[in-house]
């Protein structure tokens, strides 16, 4: 003899069903996502004196910081990820312990082992926070390649490239996509000429110089990099590994300086790098 259920009955025993059969699923295809952060792409930085000495500058760019940081864990959550490590990439370190917002672990503090420690083919997806523009960028807000003093730039089996292509061809290595990229319009303009137009991106301000800019409310910024951040778990399907040929051709142009206040001089290296995980090492 059939029994029937009261309709809303029924759909109360489809529930439990689906939510039987989706848990397992989400439990055996869990989505990490690596944050890789640096501060000059942060909201409401604009000028090196925010970013290089200690002080109330400082404090206050680490605090928008962590704003922006808290932004895009949460979207990352809301989005599907069921873990997230973030790595402070700031030279002097920009995470504030009592600001880390919950839903993430986060890794600070040098020397480290390796540049991106904990990196690895367990993560889905890469997210570079607060990122900056190459060196030489016209539009390019604080834009620098690894040392903004010296300022460095270097090229890969002969395409110029900065700090956004070294982090992501080091997680290419390990098959981790780069998902999100966000700072000034300039680091997202060269985000999609490296990673496509899956990786989505979010510009928080837009450069006028190198130590001018466009600035864009916090409340209108935090929003926007929570909703990136909830589209960049979406893309990651659509998104791909960014890698270098090997071995990789580099050249690299520094200056050097002769003594206090000296002119700087341009000097050049070139060489092979075998493996990419020894990108930053040349």
């Amino acid at each position: 003899m059939s029994v029937r259920w009261p309709f809303r009955l029924r759909w109360v025993a489809v529930l439990v069903l689906v939510c039987l059969i989706v848990g397992p699923v989400r439990a055996q295809n869990p989505k990490k996502i690596y944050i890789v952060t640096d501060l000059e792409g942060a909201s409401g930085v604009y000028k090196f004196a925010q970013t290089r000495e200690p002080g109330p500058l400082n404090d206050l760019a680490k605090e928008y910081f962590m704003g922006d940081v808290a932004a895009v864990v949460l979207g990352l959550r809301d989005g599907g990820a069921t873990e997230v490590l973030v790595l402070d990439g700031h030279g002097s370190q920009a995470v504030v312990p009592h600001l880390m917002e919950p839903g993430a672990k986060y890794v600070t503090g040098t020397p480290r082992p390796d540049v991106l420690w904990g990196l690895d083919d367990s993560f889905a997806g890469m997210v570079q926070l607060g990122a900056h523009a190459m060196m030489g960028t016209p539009d390019g807000v604080l834009c620098h390649t690894q040392s903004s003093k010296s300022e460095n730039r270097y090229w890969y089996n002969g395409v110029e490239s900065g700090e956004l292509a070294q982090c992501a061809a080091i997680a290419g290595h390990f098959g981790v996509p780069t998902i999100l990229v966000t700072g000034d319009e300039a680091t997202c303009r060269e985000a999609q000429k490296f990673f496509g137009p899956a990786c989505v991106t979010v510009a928080v301000k837009r450069g006028i110089a190198r130590e001018a800019a466009v600035l864009y409310p916090f409340a209108e910024t935090r929003r926007a990099l929570y909703e990136g951040a909830k589209r960049a778990m979406a893309a990651i399907p659509q998104c791909k590994p960014y890698r270098l040929s090997l071995p990789i051709q580099a050249k690299k142009q520094y200056l050097i300086f002769d003594g206090p206040g000296g002119q700087g001089r341009l000097q050049t290296k070139e060489g092979t790098i075998e493996d990419v995980l020894h990108l930053l090492d040349f």
